[in-house]
């Protein structure tokens, strides 16, 4: 069974797909070589073994006396795991895939021979280099992921398993990354390793998420008052939105109430609330953040569908 769509080749969308790739893997590398590496950081995935691999062979070959490269040693690793995942788990895996981790390999080892002093870090602040560095490789791995490629790596790993187990998939991905930052804790028997790492895993899904879903989020808003029909009209025609009408009881009266859920801005939030303020102060208003709205008036959803 395919997983994957045919794409046309050199279309388009095809040339924005592998601008997305390429970018993203030059960003992601920057992030591992500037910030990551040189202060012995493990952000789980295939180069948080590299980079624990890296410093382990230091002095070992002396064609790499400074270690194993990180990337290369990372490229060696995703090679195997693909083609695993690819016999164990069908086509999930395309090119995109394979020419993002190549690309993000050789982007890291080359970034690193083109810097005079090589492993050196950007900043000796540790934690700022936490926050840039898991910042950029979540941007690059964004980026990636908007290509509708994969990380592959550790998340293969985590995929097999769960065929085999029927663990969570997120969960499972976890505790893959908390065995490698374990790892890094064994081998540099230093505590402040796995610390900072937590930090720059958080930080890097946080940037993940703001590139897949954006900045500027909505708000959705669910609305009880006595006064739904004027809200309505504020709703329908100054602030030119839609809504719906939610039929419900309300607990200690048990009378029937008409809530309004409605999507808006930030700022049409304030207005609506202060509208609401003079009209029925009584009012129960609950405001969520709403990271993806399809549909009119926001992002259309065929529009999204074909961009991907």
């Amino acid at each position: 069974m395919a997983f994957l769509p045919k794409q046309k080749l050199f279309s388009r969308q095809w040339f924005i797909d592998y601008s997305l790739i390429l970018f993203g893997s030059i960003v992601l590398a920057a992030g591992y070589v500037y910030f990551i590496s040189p202060h012995k950081i493990v952000p789980g995935g295939v180069y948080g073994i590299a980079i624990v691999v890296h410093y382990m062979t230091e002095g070992v070959f002396p064609f790499w006396p400074e270690g194993i490269p990180i990337g290369l040693f990372g490229l060696v690793l995703n090679i195997p795991l693909t083609i695993a995942g690819i016999k164990i788990l069908g086509p999930r895996f395309g090119i995109k895939t394979i020419v993002g981790f190549v690309l993000a390999s050789v982007f890291i080892d080359f970034i690193t021979w083109l810097r005079p002093d090589g492993y050196a870090p950007l900043v000796t602040d540790v934690l700022l280099s936490c926050v840039f560095g898991g910042v950029l490789i979540g941007v690059g791995l964004g980026l990636i992921f908007k290509s509708r490629a994969t990380s592959g790596g550790s998340d293969i790993i985590a995929m097999i398993i769960a065929k085999y187990t029927q663990l969570q998939l997120g969960k499972l991905m976890i505790y893959v990354d908390s065995v490698i930052v374990l790892l890094g804790l064994a081998v540099f028997q230093d505590w402040h390793i796995p610390l900072y790492s937590l930090i720059v895993i958080y930080i890097t899904g946080r940037a993940i998420d703001l590139i897949l879903e954006g900045a500027d989020y909505n708000k959705a808003l669910l609305i009880v008052s006595n006064k739904h029909m004027e809200i309505k009209q504020k709703i329908l025609k100054d602030l030119e939105r839609g809504g719906t009408f939610l039929k419900g009881e309300g607990m200690f009266t048990g009378e029937d109430k008409h809530i309004i859920y409605t999507v808006v801005s930030r700022r049409e939030v304030a207005i609506l609330e202060e509208y609401i303020s003079r009209i029925d102060p009584d009012a129960f208003i609950t405001v969520m953040d709403a990271r993806e709205i399809l549909g009119e008036g926001f992002q259309n959803l065929s529009k999204k569908i074909e961009d991907k």
